[in-house]
């Protein structure tokens, strides 16, 4: 029995100290709209994106990381508690209202995805394994561009190719600065083409929709996110689920990020034993 456990103990001394242990690396400030596209003084100030990224591991998962702000405010970020998880994370900064209009800033949104689509395998990542989330503002902006596939579409990319959407308290209705461009209340809720809500469709990615308490949230971020969950499943869309975190508010990342790194591992697997 001592010799069983001293050899025992021996592999599992010689696993710990030969196991390989992930590495990162990041890139700061890279451009995403490609050479070539019309560009302007501030589109080459804000239009970057920083990359954070394993480097000694192939075929890992990234999240799109879009900041939130209200589409007035915000700088791109890494989320410290999405790093060292076993996957890359894009931080995207865009333009921001009033110097550019809701529709420039989705535009961004798009052309930092299709960045991400075109050149992750250059850093060892799958673009089948491709997660699209954010906070706020930046849960709206995706959920714009993979609702509605005509921002992609522009780059080649088709939206469903997207692995997942999980946004984080995202606008479902016509966003609030939208609104406020035209005049209209924060409190009064139009749908139209600049709302999530309009683009609702059977064959979209799968998506994870959390927010806040219901009575601590934003105005009716709660109730947006439940419509937006309802209506996918009435056109047919079998994959959305909605999650409300209980006595969260609006700012109700630090819950939600464990269940996000939780859902992208889980559909990694998947989609990996297709």
């Amino acid at each position: 029995m001592k010799k069983i456990l001293l050899f025992t103990s021996i592999i599992f001394f010689s696993g710990t100290v030969f196991a390989q242990v992930t590495q990162y690396s990041q890139k700061l400030n890279i451009p995403y709209y490609e050479a070539g596209a019309q560009t302007n003084d501030y589109i080459k100030e804000r239009c970057k994106l920083d990359l954070y990224y394993p480097t000694n591991m192939k075929n890992f998962a990234t999240i799109i990381w879009l900041h939130g702000g209200g589409l007035t405010g915000g700088e791109k970020e890494l989320p410290k508690a999405l790093q060292e998880q076993g996957f890359a994370i894009v931080g995207v900064a865009y333009r921001l209202s009033p110097k550019a209009k809701g529709s420039e800033i989705i535009e961004d949104a798009a052309a930092a995805a299709a960045w991400v689509f075109k050149h992750i395998k250059e850093y060892g990542g799958n673009d089948r394994l491709i997660f699209v989330s954010g906070h706020s503002a930046g849960g709206y902006l995706g959920m714009m561009f993979t609702l509605n596939k005509l921002y992609l579409e522009k780059y080649g990319i088709d939206a469903n190719k997207i692995a997942e959407l999980i946004p984080f308290s995202g606008q479902a209705i016509t966003h609030f600065t939208i609104r406020k461009e035209r005049g209209i209340a924060d409190t009064q809720p139009i749908v139209d083409e600049y709302a999530p809500l309009y683009h609702v469709r059977a064959d979209a990615p799968p998506m994870l929709l959390i927010t806040g308490d219901r009575e601590n949230e934003m105005l009716g971020r709660y109730e947006e996110n439940a419509y937006l969950a309802r209506m996918m499943k009435l056109v047919g869309h079998k994959q959305t689920r909605l999650v409300e975190l209980g006595w969260y508010g609006h700012n109700m990342t630090y819950p939600a990020f464990p269940i996000l790194i939780d859902e992208v591992q889980k559909r990694t697997k998947e989609i990996l034993q297709e």
